[in-house]
């Protein structure tokens, strides 16, 4: 099994720095041409699948990466991007409801950051995005399988968990930029990172 896990395009909220989560955010004209992009640099690899979580950013990304092709795309919730409760709309930046560490905890140390009212903690997200691969693992039709995964910044970091010892250092470097892609070879229900934030479209794009 190989996995391709995208994240999705740019949306407004992505630029004005905001706490999307689990919000319908629709990609912006950016976030529209890089995944279109995306899927030019990816035509020539095979896919048998696609899952993407519900909201539809994610699906509007595969949906271009994917484009021209006539391949199943399913949704599943356990890949929808954290959510952030009551705080989905502040900007990370300049918020007076955030707390004043909240952007240091988040970015700097994510297991002990305040979880939002009526929102996830990130041990959340790891539990249930571990739960959706080990699905996949188990899944013996996807064995062999080609699966782009569209999905979140978030999201994406604690599906990638999986995949090293350290389960603390959940960012690796940062937020994955949209539309990059971390490329998983799975074997025996071990997986391993081939590369990591790969980029298919144009570094001046």
């Amino acid at each position: 099994m190989k996995l391709y896990i995208i994240r999705h395009g740019e949306t407004s909220w992505n630029k004005e720095k905001k706490l999307q989560g689990q919000r319908d955010i629709m990609l912006n004209e950016n976030g529209l041409r890089l995944a279109e992009l995306t899927g030019e640099g990816m035509k020539d690899i095979e896919f048998d699948l696609v899952i993407s979580s519900p909201l539809i950013r994610a699906k509007q990304t595969a949906e271009l990466v994917m484009a021209g092709r006539q391949l199943p795309m399913i949704t599943d919730k356990r890949i929808i991007e954290m959510s952030f409760g009551k705080w989905e709309g502040e900007c990370v930046n300049n918020s007076e409801v955030l707390p004043s560490d909240y952007k240091d905890k988040f970015y700097n140390d994510p297991l002990h950051c305040p979880k939002a009212p009526g929102g996830e903690s990130f041990q959340d997200v790891l539990k249930r995005t571990a739960d959706f691969y080990q699905s996949l693992v188990h899944n013996k039709a996807y064995e062999n399988a080609a699966i782009l995964i569209s999905t979140h910044g978030a999201a994406s970091r604690c599906l990638l968990a999986n995949f090293y010892e350290d389960k603390e250092d959940i960012w690796r470097g940062g937020v994955p930029k949209n539309c990059s892609v971390c490329i998983v070879d799975v074997k025996d229900g071990v997986g391993t990172v081939l590369e990591k934030d790969k980029v298919y479209y144009p570094k001046e794009a």
